[in-house]
């Protein structure tokens, strides 16, 4: 007999419920756990990492590392994964070789195209145009999910006004109403329909994040409550507003 949670004419919320109560506690903790896989394919079990080119060995050991937690079903995203073969190599191991099947979320930093390569988004947001950046983040996403990526960590919507930023490019620059309209527009461009050829809009980075002491990334932020609520918090209103499935918190203080 079927389980429940693997039967798809189930509501999600009662599949969700029994996987749940079938999950260890090890288990659980893995889900929140994502792992980088920067190595260009799986490390096979036989190989002596130590016969690499030393460069090459931190990059096998990590990869080989990876594999051993995705087949324990401890791990529940991967990032920076772009090739197909081994999207799939992983995720079969992980609905195949586990104990209960959870697929994998691959994620990716799609910031202004995967294989075709776009305009970075200050230059986008330049044209004053959202239409164009729907568009061009709807052909990233039908290129991302060709690859197995399912989620972008993109767009970043924060609100930059220090020019020695050094991530001023990823975004609209210094103005909300811009910034909003651009935020909107990826996300719908990202999302599309949520069908085969669409992938998982993250919003980044809530909030404030480009407004870091003196420029210099993860330093800290001292924003009054105005300028939150009216410069830095809108662009994640509209992104919000237009479905994004996910927000990235931002990591200072």
């Amino acid at each position: 007999m079927t389980e429940p949670y693997r039967d798809p004419n189930l509501p999600v919320t009662e599949r969700v419920e029994d996987l749940l109560g079938r999950m260890t506690v090890e288990e659980k903790a893995g889900q929140l756990t994502q792992f980088f896989f920067f190595a260009p394919q799986e490390v096979p079990d036989d190989l002596d990492v130590s016969t690499l080119p030393p460069e090459q060995q931190a990059y096998a050991r990590g990869a080989r590392v990876v594999s051993g937690r995705v087949s324990a079903g401890t791990v529940g995203s991967v990032l920076f994964v772009r090739d197909a073969a081994l999207a799939n190599g992983l995720q079969r191991r992980a609905v195949e070789d586990t104990r209960l099947g959870v697929p994998l979320l691959f994620g990716f930093d799609v910031i202004h195209g995967l294989r075709t390569i776009f305009p970075v988004p200050i230059a986008t947001a330049a044209s004053w145009d959202p239409a164009s950046a729907e568009k061009s983040q709807a052909v990233a996403a039908r290129e991302a999910r060709a690859v197995g990526i399912h989620w972008a960590f993109a767009p970043m919507i924060d609100i930059a006004r220090d020019p020695r930023w050094g991530r001023i490019i990823e975004g609209a620059g210094e103005d909300p109403v811009l910034a909003a309209a651009m935020a909107a527009a990826q996300v719908r461009g990202f999302q599309g329909d949520l069908g085969p050829e669409s992938i998982l809009a993250g919003p980044k980075h809530f909030a404030g994040y480009g407004a870091a002491r003196g420029g210099r990334d993860y330093d800290d932020s001292e924003i009054s409550d105005s300028e939150l609520w009216n410069v830095y918090l809108p662009p994640f209103k509209a992104a919000i507003d237009a479905g994004a499935a996910n927000i990235m918190s931002a990591y200072m203080d």
